[in-house]
This record gives C-alpha cells, structure tokens and sequence, in this order.
C-alpha cells in the first residue's frame, strides 16, 4: 500500500463523525438523518431532485463557462459532487470542485447509498472514489472532473483560503435553527469575497433573514420556486 493511501486512512480514522440512520426519500433516493441534531441531509420528498432542482438545474447550469470552479459548503453525502461531475461529463465542461466538510460520513454507510444506482450504475466506483479519495489534496476523478476535499469548519471563515476565486457555490449547510453558525453575516460576506465576477450562489433556504444577509454580502438575490414540498429558495449572482 502507497504511504499516500496509509495517510488517508490514518486521517479518516481521525476526522470528527456523526452519528446517522439512512433513510428512503419519496423519490426512491437515500439521505441521512441526524438524530442528535433532529434533521435530515436531504429534503425527505425526494433527495436526488432536491440536489437537482437548487444546485444543478438553479446554480450550475446557470453558469456560462467552459471551466468551472464550484465550492460546496457541506459535501454530505457526496451527492451534489456526484451529479456535478455527471454534468460535467455530459457537457464536456472542466469542472474543479472544492468541498468543505467537519464531519465526513463514513464509508460503512457510503457504501450503501444508492445514487449511482438510480442515476448512473455504470457510474457507481466514480461514485465510490468521491469518497475514498484523499483528503487536503487534488484528486482527477474524471477527465473533466476534479476534486479538492478539505476537513474545515466554516462557521470560521476565517481559516479557509483558497488559491481561487468561484463561479458557482452550493451553499448546502443543515437548516438556519439547526446550524446557526452557519448562517450570519460573517459567512455571506466570506462567500462574497470568494466569488467571481458574475458568479452564482445557490441555497435551499428561502428566510428573509438569510436574503438580507445575502443582500448585504453584495449579491443579486432572486427568489425562485423551490423543489418538491418546498415554496422556495434563493439564488444569489455577484
């Protein structure tokens, strides 16, 4: 075994975990629940169409350029990285995506998560190597897709800084009243100064607070129809 791959799984083994019960959503895809926090990964109407909806169809697609730089506050599941990389094949864009993550989900239940079954089972080791691949470091999981994991808490902006600027950023924090942290002023005028010009930032979250937030930060707040049992959510443009 590469001392590489011994460093990866000694860090692994070291990572902060939650606790979490998998769990089917109504459109037949898995998300995780929280018991500790009261809350669920994904909306429990459908996760993959959650994922869809705000980031996909409402951030990514939105976005122009052939090479595209994304962040993800919350890598989860790794669902949101797994249809990137799925449109990145498909349009033959290069995408490098940076995820942020304090408590990675282990792999006795990546494992078991069936997004590639559902979306793309000839996909499924792609979908695997988002999660076994090395953390802190680049990692070409495809020939347009590219992946930079890092171990951080972003409720201190502060700490991260990356050697680019982003065109797209999924904001996928667990919910206002349950992450508060995550949702202030400080963090939105972070994600502000980390984007491009003409850059898109997408959220599940429709709270007045929250838009202000993002108002104030700097951006172009649209209000958009939400995914399934949900009214709304937001996008922001630089």
């Amino acid at each position: 075994m590469r001392i590489r791959e011994i460093l990866n799984k000694v860090l692994i083994l070291l990572l902060p975990m939650r606790e979490v019960k998998m769990e089917i959503t109504e459109d037949g895809s898995h998300t995780l629940f929280v018991p500790g926090m009261n809350e669920h990964y994904h909306s429990t109407h459908g996760a993959v169409q959650e994922s869809m909806h705000v980031y996909i169809d409402a951030g990514l697609r939105q976005c122009a350029k052939n090479e595209i730089k994304v962040l993800e506050i919350g890598f989860g599941t790794g669902l949101n990285a797994f249809l990137t990389m799925l449109e990145a094949e498909k349009t033959s864009k290069k995408i490098d995506y940076t995820s942020l993550e304090l408590y990675p989900v282990t792999s006795p239940v990546t494992d078991k998560l069936n997004y590639a079954e559902l979306i793309a089972p000839h996909k499924k080791e792609v979908f695997h190597s988002l999660h076994t691949c090395a953390w802190e470091q680049w990692e070409q999981i495809t020939l347009y897709f590219s992946l930079l994991k890092l171990h951080l808490d972003f409720s201190k902006p502060s700490g991260f800084h990356p050697e680019r600027k982003f065109d797209v950023i999924f904001f996928d924090a667990f919910a206002p009243e349950k992450q508060p942290e995550m949702w202030s002023q400080e963090i939105f005028d972070t994600l502000y100064s980390l984007c491009e010009e003409e850059a898109i930032i997408t959220t599940y979250c429709a709270k007045g607070n929250v838009r202000r937030m993002m108002q104030s930060a700097g951006f172009s707040v649209e209000r958009l129809p939400g995914p399934p049992g949900k009214r709304e959510m937001l996008r922001g443009r630089k």
